[in-house]
């Protein structure tokens, strides 16, 4: 008996907010047929931001990012890593996801590659999935050393959750910048 393999995709952040850039990235990644599931992660303890400054609750954080993502087909997002204590860590969450049943590919933005190396068990991580990278500014996407995976062909959308904070603490306005579904929880 041949065992159908589910092909489910994991994006995970801080999501410190949620803004059209991961809509963006979501809707594409399940446009291009690779995923059965799109599981969306909200980082509990973001050990590699957690000296950056402060980060807003992980509740709130999941709150929008059910707000952000409960329109997009084929995505769930999972409180997992924030019912996990401690640091949250890629290859925790990985080993929880794969099954015997299961193929897991890592949804990532061009500009996290470089940062993979330091990531806990890199290796082993590499090893265990898939990339899915998604273009970022003008930069040259390539998967690094070590690693499979596929280059989104999306058109780069330069918006990041640091940029979008900022414009929200300048008192811009929002919209535009998150989907509306999450203004009210700003």
């Amino acid at each position: 008996m041949k065992v159908t393999l589910r092909r489910v995709g994991l994006f995970g952040g801080t999501f410190d907010p949620p803004h059209l850039g991961h809509v963006a990235a979501l809707s594409d990644a399940w446009a291009s047929g690779s995923f059965d599931e799109i599981v969306v992660t909200v980082a509990g303890d973001p050990y590699l931001k957690s000296n950056e400054g402060a980060i807003t609750p992980a509740s709130r954080r999941l709150a929008m990012a059910e707000a952000a993502f409960a329109e997009l087909p084929g995505v769930r997002v999972s409180d997992m890593e924030i019912r996990r204590s401690g640091p949250t860590y890629t290859i925790d969450t990985a080993r929880e996801l794969l099954t015997a049943d299961v193929t897991l590919t890592l949804i990532i933005g061009a500009d996290v590659v470089p940062q993979l190396a330091r990531w806990r068990e890199s290796e082993t991580l590499a090893s265990l999935v898939m990339l899915y990278v998604l273009p970022r500014g003008d930069e040259l996407v390539k998967i690094p050393a070590g690693w499979q995976g596929t280059i989104a062909s999306m058109e780069p959308v330069d918006l990041s959750s640091t940029f979008t904070r900022e414009r929200l603490e300048n008192g811009e306005n929002p919209h535009g910048l998150v989907p509306e579904a999450v203004i009210p929880l700003l």
